[in-house]
């Protein structure tokens, strides 16, 4: 098949029947976009025409160009590459698969990042309850550590979505609803923005369901969560790295230190597997070693 076709074909699978979110589907998109354009400059214009070896030089140009790709993004290139092709056997449309001897490299495990409790109180605290926009800021932030949402789950979220009183309905990657508690804290942070603030901002723009709102009525972005998130940290004088994803893995962390089951944290984070969840469980052991270490008399 020609290539733009057996391209256009598998990112209508993935979108339609798999059902992934907008931003897999985007990387998917970039990623095998590039491939496709690295294999037309090699002449070939047919996914039949791919072979093996021509796979793994695309590979290994990819790994050593500068500045050199990131071992994660590698892999993610790689994992396209041998879905797609995969998909082109499974529908019949290619007799064989390419990519099938295809390895992803190792990607060094890096530990999550997350903030002390106190750090986390500083956190939540530096947006100001005197303003519209500090009162809606409070109540994302609240929400993030009390849920360990993720941000674009916490965009994402309608105000229907808290009709259940103390708990909340988050949609998380491939449209896969989970339920979690939501927190007497995050619960009233959210409950006084959408009293005091959330009319406010609605009036300002078209009629949305999405929970938080811009200045100016519109959903918020993911990009704007980060700048709240960036804006609260340099507040509350955090001179670690603050992302997106540190409430988060601060959220789960805390758990695991406070005696929560790994499997609860599982389920909570909406992990498809508990291995994913089990690299929180190193953070506590560090976190045993440190007192260990200081409290011990022979420990050192």
């Amino acid at each position: 098949m020609q290539l733009e076709r057996a391209l256009d074909a598998y990112l209508r699978h993935v979108t339609i029947e798999r059902g992934l979110s907008i931003h897999t589907v985007s990387a998917y998109r970039r990623d095998l976009g590039g491939y496709v354009e690295w294999l037309r400059a090699e002449g070939l214009t047919d996914s039949s025409e791919v072979m093996p070896v021509v796979i793994g030089r695309f590979i290994a140009e990819r790994a050593g160009s500068v500045p050199a790709p990131a071992a994660t993004s590698l892999a993610r290139l790689q994992s396209s590459v041998r879905g797609w092709h995969r998909f082109l056997v499974r529908e019949g449309i290619e007799a064989d698969d390419p990519s099938g001897r295809l390895r992803p490299p190792k990607a060094p495990q890096r530990l999550p990042k997350a903030l002390t409790i106190d750090q986390v109180e500083r956190l939540l605290a530096a947006p100001s309850a005197e303003e519209p926009a500090g009162i809606r800021d409070r109540a994302l932030l609240e929400l993030l550590y009390a849920t360990g949402a993720r941000v674009s789950e916490a965009v994402g979220l309608d105000v229907d979505d808290l009709a259940h009183g103390d708990v909340l309905r988050l949609r998380g990657k491939g449209s896969k609803e989970r339920i979690v508690p939501i927190g007497s804290y995050a619960r009233a942070a959210v409950d006084a923005y959408l009293t005091r603030v959330r009319p406010q901002l609605a009036a300002n723009g078209r009629a949305s369901a999405r929970l938080f709102l811009g200045l100016r009525g519109a959903p918020l972005s993911r990009q704007s969560a980060w700048l709240v998130i960036r804006s609260a940290a340099e507040r509350a004088q955090i001179t670690t790295e603050v992302s997106p994803h540190t409430l988060r893995h601060s959220f789960a962390t805390h758990l695991l230190q406070g005696g929560a089951d790994v499997r609860v944290v599982q389920e909570l984070l909406g992990h498809a597997s508990v291995a994913t969840t089990q690299i929180y469980t190193h953070v506590s052991v560090d976190t045993l070693r440190d007192v260990y270490a200081t409290s011990h008399p022979r420990a050192r």
